[in-house]
């Protein structure tokens, strides 16, 4: 038996310690609304586990008012630019690092060749908007 890939199939960690494969990953905006939907009774305890490369800076911030988020190096190096309230953080982040961002604090991201980053995301009324 073969394991499964988390660049195509998400997990989702739910109530109870339940975890779950999620369907084949789309990148697209319907994909999250219906990862929300499908999971909404598990609330701001529902946590999305996901990797993704990149090999450009992202082109939005996003935040997450509801929960925090831990973005984890895996390959290559990413420098993460957070903005709190006292100002500006940036990390730079090499495989193995990790940085939490803090409910309600916007986030983007820089890298100069390609990396790949694991998520563990609580989604819930997560807002993009152009960087």
């Amino acid at each position: 038996m073969a394991g499964t890939d988390i660049k195509t199939h998400p997990i989702h960690l739910g109530l109870g310690a339940t975890a779950e494969t999620e369907p084949v990953f789309t990148g697209s905006m319907e994909w999250y609304i219906d990862y929300a939907k499908r999971h909404d009774s598990d609330g701001t305890e529902g946590r999305l586990v996901s990797m993704h490369s990149f090999s450009e800076a992202w082109d939005v911030w996003e935040m997450h008012p509801q929960g925090s988020e831990v973005v984890m190096c895996i390959t290559g190096t990413i420098t993460l630019h957070q903005k709190e309230a006292e100002g500006s953080v940036t990390t730079t982040l090499s495989p193995g690092e990790y940085a939490i961002n803090q409910p309600g604090v916007w986030h983007t991201a820089d890298v100069e060749e390609e990396a790949t980053v694991l998520f563990i995301t609580s989604g819930i009324g997560t807002q993009i908007r152009p960087r």
